[in-house]
Parts: structure tokens; C-alpha cells; sequence
């Protein structure tokens, strides 16, 4: 609802502009005689509107009133001097100027709603999101809640529950030496040969796009997380021998941990992910 009403307010602030604009050209066009002068309010009105736009209303306001006191002045001195009537067309540039300061200020204010709500929803999806959109794998936040829910089968059925966390070696190196597409494309590469390595019931996730940082949740023991290590390596090998030297210039090598879960130590999702990275260190 809010979200319409400030598209609503946008939507009929910048028709009223255009509605003022041609008013303004009409006027201005209207009379020869006049033809500088009309220019020349026309020009501070559209000036007094862009301060507006960029600062705020209290500016735009505060330099219509000084531009009304001066345009009054302006008035009587051509009516004492020049004795001219005081008409209609008088005070069309102290309605309409000021009538453009509003509208461009209800103008820019639904403008900086209609950001501010699409910036509040890109932090929500950021937030809730729980797939990456290059790989399509589980993210952290996937993670969490699914190491909760396997968690609780393991210790309820007394199935083994291991977590087998992969991280490349010399990443920081590697981006060094490869372009942003190059280094998305490298993480899906990977996230590719550790997929084909699990089974169907088994799940994957990236749990860190910036470290280059897998975890793989497998219902086994540590004995069997050793068996998918040694599937995923043998697979980085011939890759590495077909494609990924080829294809980044760099050969690719990983470090693996695994721990598998226990109640009575894990206790949370974030301290399994904690304690499989421990096991990074005896990788070397």
C-alpha cells in the first residue's frame, strides 16, 4: 500500500509539472512585448525548482520568498513609475513559481520513497534469499536451517551426520590473476565437480562467495567423508588435465575438512562450520 501510494504521488507530481511547463511556455510566448522579462522568471522559477529537487523544500520556499519581496517591489515600481494597471498576468509568476517548488518537491519525496522502498527490498532478498544466483547452489542461510533439521534426524535415528567443508588453495592469488567473470565462472566449475561427486540425498552449499568455500552436509561418517575427499580430488586432477588449466592459466587445488556431528559438542550450525574449518589446517 505504501508502495502505490508513493507511486501514485510520482506519477501525479510529474503530471502536474508537465501541466505547469506548458503553462509556463504558454505565458512566456503569450506576449512579445514581454518576452524578456517572461524568460527571465521562467528561468528563476526553474531554478528556484531545481534547488528544490537536490537540497530541500525549506530552501525552495525560503528563495520563493525572497523572489516574491523582490517581484513586489518590481511591481510597484513599474506601477508608480510607468503607471501601469496591476492585472491578472501580474501575478501569474507569484502562483506559478512557488506552485513549481511544491510539485517538484512532492516530485523528488515520492521519487526518494520509491528508492529507499526498493532498497529495503533488495536488503530483504539479500537477507532471505537462500540461493546463489550464479550457481544455483544453497547458500549460508539455507545451511543454517538445514543443518538444524539434519541434525535433529541424526540424533533422533542415529544416523551419522558429517560435515565436509571445501576451500580453495591460494584464492586470494588466484584473483589476482583472473577476471571477476573468470573467477564466477571458476566457483561454478567447482561447485559442478563437487555436485557430481555426492549423492542425490546429500547437499551442497556455498557458504562463502567471496572465500571460495563449500560445505557438504553427507548422512556418513567421517570414514565415508574421507571416500567423496577422495572422489572430488581425483575429479579436480582431470579436470585440471582438460579444462581448468586451459581455460584460467592456473592450476586448481583444494583443502578439505570434515567433522562429523555430535550433539554433546556441535552446538549450533555456525560452530559445525566453525569446527569443520578447524580440520582446513591439516590439509596441507
Amino acid at each position: 500500500m505504501k508502495h502505490n501510494r508513493s507511486s501514485l504521488t510520482s506519477d501525479l507530481a510529474f503530471l502536474g509539472l508537465l501541466i505547469l511547463c506548458n503553462l509556463c511556455v504558454a505565458f512566456t510566448a503569450g506576449d512579445p512585448n514581454k518576452l524578456m522579462q517572461n524568460l527571465i522568471f521562467l528561468n528563476l522559477a526553474f531554478f528556484f525548482a531545481v534547488v528544490t529537487y537536490f537540497t530541500t523544500v525549506t530552501a525552495g520556499l525560503l528563495l520563493n520568498v525572497v523572489f516574491i519581496f523582490g517581484y513586489g517591489l518590481f511591481i510597484m515600481y513599474q506601477t508608480i513609475s510607468q503607471g501601469e494597471t496591476i492585472g491578472l498576468q501580474t501575478y501569474f509568476w507569484l502562483i506559478m513559481t512557488p506552485l513549481l517548488t511544491v510539485i517538484i518537491w512532492l516530485f523528488s519525496l515520492a521519487a526518494r520513497q520509491l528508492q529507499d522502498e526498493n532498497e529495503e527490498l533488495r536488503k530483504q532478498k539479500a537477507r532471505l534469499a537462500t540461493l546463489d544466483e550464479r550457481t544455483d547452489l544453497k547458500n549460508s542461510l539455507a545451511f543454517r536451517k538445514d543443518a538444524a533439521v539434519f541434525s535433529g534426524i541424526s540424533t533422533r535415528y542415529d544416523i551419522p551426520l558429517t560435515l565436509l567443508v571445501i576451500k580453495v588453495k591460494y584464492w586470494n592469488e588466484i584473483r589476482r590473476l583472473i577476471g571477476d567473470e573468470q573467477l564466477a565462472e571458476a566457483i561454478y566449475d567447482v561447485s559442478q565437480i563437487s555436485q557430481a561427486s555426492i549423492r542425490t540425498n546429500d547437499a551442497l552449499y556455498l557458504l562463502d562467495k567471496e572465500e571460495a568455500t563449500w560445505g557438504l552436509l553427507l548422512f556418513t561418517d567421517k570414514d565415508g567423508a574421507k571416500i567423496v575427499m577422495e572422489r572430488i580430488k581425483l575429479s579436480l586432477v582431470e579436470f585440471n588435465r582438460q579444462e581448468f588449466a586451459s581455460k584460467y592459466k592456473v592450476d586448481l587445488s583444494l583443502k578439505m575438512g570434515a567433522v562429523q556431528y555430535r550433539e554433546d559438542i556441535i552446538e549450533s550450525p555456525l560452530d559445525f562450520i566453525v569446527q569443520a574449518q578447524k580440520q582446513l589446517e591439516f590439509d596441507v
